[in-house]
């Protein structure tokens, strides 16, 4: 069983939810539209995920074009839809709703609220109360239609979301680790946003909780994408 993932650029790859398709088995391949435009068949693919980028989902660019379509796709076939970030972004605008600039950037680690839909919700089920969660973005996006909100921060209203049985949207980062973390922060492509945070970034502040976190909600996606 395989899986796509879409990655933008190099650093943002699938970090702790490569730990989960180890775990289950599930084989992924990294398909690097910006570098190669050839998109892939879904044929044989048994889910999707899209990472993030500094680029925007607005960004009219032929790889932002294709991966949008196959999200669409994706929903047609009720195929499994993972999106981080950016990746979120994409299929919110994949599915009609709007993508535009939050009234702040949320660069660190912030709290996230989940809804009385999650609590109900396959992944993140069972979750007793907030949790901090690193966050790295400029936009934001409205909920699609017959979407359910999962999660919010006080900066960012729209933060998680679920479309359909098992297409999600995550505009926090699960999948970091503080390597991750730190190696961004060093990364040309992000340099603009360092010089606007009012203090340093901790990579290890939060990490042992969000593994947890990460641990307990791609493993059911992983679930989803079995039994699909």
């Amino acid at each position: 069983m395989r899986v796509l993932a879409f990655r933008h650029v190099s650093f943002e790859h699938l970090g702790l939810i490569a730990d989960s398709l180890a775990r289950h088995r599930i084989e992924c391949r990294y398909v690097d539209l910006p570098q190669d435009p050839a998109p892939p068949s879904l044929e044989g693919a048994a889910g999707l995920i899209f990472m993030g980028g500094p680029m925007s989902a607005n960004d009219d660019l032929p790889y932002i074009r294709q991966e949008v379509r196959l999200i669409q796709e994706a929903a047609a076939r009720g195929m499994p839809v993972l999106g981080v970030c950016l990746g979120a972004q994409l299929i919110a605008r994949a599915l009609g709703a709007r993508v535009y600039r939050n009234a702040v950037k949320e660069i660190g680690w912030f709290e996230v609220r989940f809804t009385e839909a999650a609590a109900r919700d396959p992944l993140f089920g069972g979750i007793p109360g907030p949790e901090v969660a690193f966050h790295w973005h400029g936009e934001t996006f409205d909920l699609p239609a017959r979407a359910e909100l999962l999660a919010s921060s006080a900066a960012c209203r729209h933060q998680a979301f679920r479309a359909g049985a098992n297409m999600y949207a995550l505009q926090f980062h699960l999948e970091v680790t503080p390597a991750m973390i730190a190696d961004w922060c060093t990364q040309d492509a992000n340099c603009g946003d360092m010089r606007e945070i009012s203090e340093p970034i901790d990579p290890q502040r939060n990490a042992a909780q969000l593994q947890d976190l990460a641990r307990l909600v791609f493993d059911r996606w992983c679930e989803q994408v079995l039994s699909a």
